[in-house]
């Protein structure tokens, strides 16, 4: 119902410019309204959902807005086929930023600002319309928080959960209207409300061809900064207003965060000045930014630089993510740090069987528990990558396109490596091939778990 009401927005643009006359978003929107309302009148009987209903809800509930999302493409005409209007949903919905169109510029704002809608809706925003409205329904918020929000670094701001969905909100909001405002001084006021949408929720959906490569210093710097943002842990950005600036520098994983920036971007730089050849500096930190928080754009055509080291320095990003309980995609940090720590702890127990070693993140201990989900879910996280690469190199694909695009789309990104680079589009992908990058859209998105356990036979027994 939300989805639709704002449907509206768009809907009202398109009619003004006089970009289309057939009012067929004001008729998706009132249709998709009509038909929510029976569902929405069934579910307010619903007195409480059990932990497995709060699985299928938080499952459905992006397969049903990437799939409402898809109609305004679709009827635009803009989009080839239904399967591509789709792909560009589930792209947008899931913040992944891939796209398969070639001209992004010829289409009509509308429907520019529908997909970047789209991405702030799929970043933390629809987190926490979800979290505020299914306690109406009868369901904990709290467990679609864990759901959404899992990983080492979850912690709680307020002791209750609707208090923290609002804390979310206001934070949203209110990052993306300062963006917006600092991004209208150098651009119109259309570009700028579209890239605030999609750079908060780390999504990248830009309204350009050649995404943020032909923008000025000061507007790759805005959302540079906006881009780090919105990659920390929102959390922290509450401890942060209560506690000041220094609640950043004390908290190891926003440490590590800036750390692994400043360390591969200086890499990169080096071995650009030694070879010469590369891009800037600014486009070069850009670059390594966008792709460790998820954020699909591209400030340079990072597929000239060489040597290849550099490519491969950015591919192995696409797979580490930026702090847990923000809106970009990955495995996020504090999971590989807390893979690599128990990597170190076992090799410590090698030479010593009988010594009790904790793992530590900062002063915090890692309790056990955690570290076997963190376990699970990097092992399902490899699992799925390389059936991705495998079935997309079957199709023909080559292996350097196939190891990107499965790369991309578990970590959420968008643009990746050979032919589907930073200055290419999915268009070309098979069908097939399509079908099984949005599948795992949704498992980056969804944390993995969230959706395997849906296929289990346990699941529907219970």
């Amino acid at each position: 119902m939300f989805l639709s009401l704002c449907l509206f927005i768009p809907g009202l643009i398109d009619y003004f410019s006089g970009e289309s006359q057939n009012f067929y978003l004001f008729k998706i929107a009132g249709f998709s309204f009509i038909a929510a309302i029976p569902v929405w009148l069934l579910s307010r009987k619903a007195h409480s959902f059990s932990n497995r209903d709060v699985f299928l809800v938080t499952v459905f509930s992006w397969v049903l807005a990437s799939i409402f999302g898809s109609f305004p493409f679709y009827f635009s005409g803009y989009f080839p086929s239904y399967p591509d209007a789709l792909f560009e949903a589930v792209s947008g919905v899931t913040t992944t930023g891939a796209t398969i169109l070639t001209d992004i510029e010829s289409l009509p704002k509308s429907i520019l600002l529908w997909r970047a809608f789209l991405q702030w809706i799929g970043g933390l925003g629809i987190v926490v319309f979800t979290i505020a409205l299914l306690p109406l329904l009868g369901v904990s918020g709290e467990k679609l928080f864990n759901l959404e929000f899992p990983g080492p670094s979850s912690e709680k701001m307020t002791p209750r959960i609707q208090e923290t969905a609002k804390i979310l909100l206001g934070f949203y909001v209110g990052f993306t209207f300062v963006e917006f405002l600092l991004l209208s001084y150098s651009m119109t006021f259309f570009n700028a409300i579209c890239h605030a949408f999609t750079t908060m929720p780390t999504g990248g959906f830009s309204t350009f061809n050649s995404s943020i490569n032909d923008q000025s210093v000061y507007v790759k710097a805005v959302i540079l900064l906006f881009m780090i943002i919105g990659g920390t842990n929102f959390v922290l950005h509450f401890r942060a207003l209560r506690g000041g600036f220094r609640s950043y520098i004390r908290d190891r994983e926003f440490l590590y965060y800036v750390g692994l920036i400043a360390i591969i971007s200086s890499m990169i730089l080096l071995i650009s000045y030694i070879t010469s050849n590369g891009s800037g500096i600014l486009d070069t930190i850009f670059q390594v930014v966008a792709i460790l928080t998820s954020t699909g754009y591209t400030a340079t055509d990072y597929e000239l630089w060489s040597p290849y080291v550099k490519q491969f320095m950015l591919f192995g990003l696409m797979f580490v993510g930026a702090m847990g309980g923000s809106t970009s995609g990955g495995m996020k940090l504090i999971r590989v740090v807390a893979i690599f720590k128990y990597a170190r702890m076992e090799l410590k127990r090698a030479l010593h069987p009988k010594a009790i070693i904790p793992i530590r993140i900062g002063s915090k201990v890692i309790e056990d528990e955690v570290i076997r989900k963190t376990l699970g879910f990097f092992l399902f996280y490899i699992m799925f990558f390389f059936f991705a690469s495998l079935s997309f190199s079957a199709m023909g694909i080559d292996m350097e396109s196939s190891f990107g695009a499965a790369a991309s789309g578990m970590g959420n990104i968008g643009p990746s490596l050979g032919q589907f680079g930073p200055t290419d589009t999915y268009l070309g992908l098979p069908l097939a091939g399509k079908f099984i990058m949005m599948f795992c859209m949704f498992l980056g998105r969804l944390e993995i778990f969230a959706v395997l356990v849906l296929f289990t036979k346990t699941y529907w027994r219970t």
